[in-house]
């Protein structure tokens, strides 16, 4: 994720560690910080295999360095943008960083491909809580808390599958009335 991330936002432009993990955490949202121990190493990695160049910047009081995507970081962000790992599909925060540089794959088939996967998971029968195999759905769970999971998790995914089908271009959403498991 932190990777994809770092080479979504280089393919919109240089930019320095600071300006990067900046991004990098306004994506991620203020519950999941991007730390320099993380940061860091992922660039590094990224430089180490070619996807991406670092850049003295000179003529300033204290050297900076730019990072900048190669080609072959250009060819590697693509190819992780048109075949998601299945985590980066059934894992919303995860999704949602392959959602926000979709738009830099350049064939909107490939694009549309990616959409189809994620609606094709939401509309599979989901549960939080099993009795052994058995999904137990919100009218068993007495805890109002859990019930709440319910009612948050059915009002994003009814959203979501909205959006999905709205996108794709398709006449109506055929799943926005089932409910995660009844």
């Amino acid at each position: 994720m932190l990777e994809l991330a770092i080479l979504g936002f280089l393919a919109e432009g240089p930019l320095h560690g600071y300006e990067l993990r900046r991004k990098v955490t306004q994506l991620s949202g203020y519950t999941r910080p991007v730390s320099d121990g993380s940061l860091y190493p992922a660039i590094n990695r990224l430089v180490r295999d070619g996807l991406a160049e670092r850049h003295a910047q000179v003529g300033t009081a204290a050297p900076r360095n730019t990072l900048t995507l190669t080609t072959s970081g250009r060819r590697d962000l693509e190819r992780r943008l048109r075949k998601p790992a299945e985590v980066e599909i059934t894992d919303l925060t995860r999704f949602l960083v392959v959602l926000a540089f979709l738009s830099l794959l350049p064939d909107a088939d490939e694009r549309d491909q990616v959409l189809r996967r994620r609606l094709e998971f939401l509309e599979q029968p989901a549960s939080f809580f099993y009795d052994g195999d058995t999904p137990l759905r919100q009218r068993d769970l007495t805890d109002p808390y859990r019930q709440g999971l319910f009612v948050i998790a059915k009002a994003t995914s009814t959203a979501e599958r909205r959006w999905l089908h709205q996108q794709l271009g398709e006449a109506g959403d055929r799943s926005a009335e089932r409910d995660i498991a009844r």
